[in-house]
């Protein structure tokens, strides 16, 4: 049984689970879906074309599927598809698809600190920590595990990879390999995120081999000359792997 205050608006069209618990001056649109077990706290919007999983939590002012802000946006039907036990914190606002993917996805178990805003397209992982007022240009992607601190610019097309530190109040318009911590201004690398990957349990051989690779391609003038080298004098781990999948896929280019 969904437990909605006499002062919230559920669209008649709206599809809600079990167990649902809808806060005063809440708005919920047509062609939304609601899973089981989300807590809506007063204010919050869930705009046309969300599909929400279950056990999230939304907190006063999030916006949720909101209009593209894109001016290519012609009114198509897109969706924005948020996963399970996610945190969503006062004032977040996430922007459903475009015509040029379709879907905005957020996946499951993330916190997504007050005022911070997920574009158009973007693609966001799992276990992601993102800081107060970071901002994510359109069709960003972020892999699971990141952690990007607060009053963060991520250009629009960029790619962060798993498990990266990005130090707060910085800005990229190019991508961000995985495992490193990011910073500084402008933004460069900055070592390997080693408390961060002891954390998660790698060991310190994984996270030797990680420094070394990207000793080894920041030695080199050319990206390909690192890669080969890489696979030349290294052993294939799945870190490595994806470390070199990543850069080789880099369509902005890697962070230097």
């Amino acid at each position: 049984m969904n437990t909605i205050s006499p002062m919230a608006y559920v669209h008649p069209e709206a599809q809600l689970g079990d167990n649902n618990v809808i806060g005063p001056f809440c708005y919920i649109d047509r062609n939304t879906v609601l899973g089981d077990n989300n807590t809506l706290l007063n204010s919050v919007t869930i705009h046309y074309g969300a599909r929400i999983g279950n056990g999230n939590e939304f907190f006063p002012g999030a916006s949720i599927s909101t209009k593209p802000q894109d001016l290519k946006f012609r009114g198509e039907d897109s969706l924005c598809e948020i996963g399970d036990n996610n945190s969503i914190r006062e004032n977040v606002t996430i922007s459903r698809g475009t015509a040029s993917k379709g879907t905005t996805i957020v996946g499951s178990n993330n916190l997504l600190m007050e005022n911070m805003h997920v574009a158009h397209d973007c693609v966001l992982g799992n276990h992601l920590i993102i800081g107060n007022s970071t901002k994510f240009g359109g069709e960003v992607v972020v892999d699971d595990y990141a952690i990007i601190s607060a009053t963060c610019l991520i250009h629009q097309f960029c790619h962060v990879g798993g498990y990266v530190m990005f130090q707060g109040g910085s800005r990229t318009s190019m991508d961000i390999p995985p495992y490193i911590i990011a910073g500084k201004e402008p933004i460069r690398y900055a070592g390997i995120n080693i408390i961060g990957l002891r954390r998660r349990g790698y060991s310190n051989e994984q996270i030797d081999q990680i420094h070394e690779t990207y000793r080894i391609l920041y030695s080199k003038g050319v990206m390909a000359e690192g890669i080969a080298e890489v696979r030349r004098v290294l052993p294939s781990t799945p870190e490595i792997n994806y470390i070199l999948d990543f850069v080789e896929k880099s369509k902005r280019g890697i962070i230097r």
